[in-house]
């Protein structure tokens, strides 16, 4: 029931921004609109920006989950399941018209949440760094992040464009399409080069130990993550098994990284589901997920 209520309250709150504004839009307003106390929602939330937090927590809970869904029992190295995972994102974002929210978080005095729109961009690129790694290969691994900034700068603008010139809109697929197949030329052709502007490495600096905000929990639990669900798909031949083991893989994952207090007790027991069905397959990666989930329950 708290869930719910709370889940109403973030509903609530998505609309007026979008209606209102978000400077705009005041605690007593989304109170009247979603029907709590003032004491309950200072118990769901510190304060109007963790609110505004929260709404980008559950879509970009949504997107990932519907992203991986995607890749499930598919050849991960599949550029069409890429462009694929790419217009599903661009259409949740449409759709709860995020885009709107963050260009007038951008130019608002805000600087918490200005750095929190920063960070989940480089959420993206590095979910964008690590596709590319799927679809080019560890060989060309030292020029994909650069790859990758141009990609994600080419589509923005891309679309802002075409827009432009064009309101009734160029289809998302279209415009996805149009910049992979000219990425894919300048990827082999920087690594062929030798080329490289930005080392990969420097994505770690990106990513300190952020508390309370998308990613919560250490950066190791997503790449750890990542890696599972690569695995399960490589080595789990059953649609059904791997559908539950990913869906096990998520369900912690969540638990860890949009919960100020995990239930370790409920992680312990998907972890003991998750290695009793399905570890002899994905030891490796088994351990290094279990040892990223420690090292967050430890913190």
């Amino acid at each position: 029931m708290m869930n719910n209520r709370r889940q109403n309250v973030i509903d609530t709150a998505h609309k007026l921004f979008i209606d209102k504004g978000y400077q705009a839009t005041s605690i007593q307003d989304i109170l009247d609109g979603s029907g709590i106390s003032k004491g309950t929602f200072y118990n769901y939330f510190p304060s109007k920006g963790e609110l505004f937090i929260a709404i980008f927590r559950s879509f970009y809970t949504k997107i990932r989950h519907e992203r991986e869904k995607l890749l499930i029992g598919q050849d991960s190295a599949d550029i069409e399941i890429f462009i694929r995972q790419l217009e599903l994102q661009l259409m949740v974002n449409k759709q709860s018209k995020l885009l709107i929210l963050i260009e007038e978080v951008r130019v608002s005095n805000d600087e918490e949440l200005k750095q929190f729109i920063n960070k989940t961009l480089l959420l993206s690129l590095r979910w964008m760094y690590n596709r590319f790694i799927d679809i080019f290969g560890e060989s060309k691994k030292p020029y994909l992040l650069d790859s990758v900034i141009i990609f994600h700068s080419m589509m923005t603008h891309m679309s802002h464009f075409s827009y432009r010139a064009n309101p009734a809109g160029t289809p998302d697929i279209q415009i996805i399409r149009y910049c992979m197949n000219r990425i894919v030329h300048l990827v082999n052709e920087v690594a062929e080069s030798g080329e490289q502007i930005i080392d990969p490495e420097l994505m770690d600096t990106w990513f300190p130990k952020f508390t309370n905000q998308l990613d919560a929990c250490h950066n190791d639990l997503l790449h750890s993550t990542t890696e599972l669900k690569k695995a399960i798909n490589k080595a789990i031949p059953c649609d059904e098994d791997r559908r539950r083991a990913i869906e096990l893989v998520d369900f912690i994952q969540d638990e860890l990284m949009q919960s100020d207090k995990p239930r370790e007790f409920l992680i312990e027991s998907l972890l003991s589901t998750l290695k009793t069905g399905y570890a002899s397959q994905i030891q490796a990666y088994m351990e290094a997920f279990e040892e990223s989930i420690h090292s967050c329950l430890s913190r």
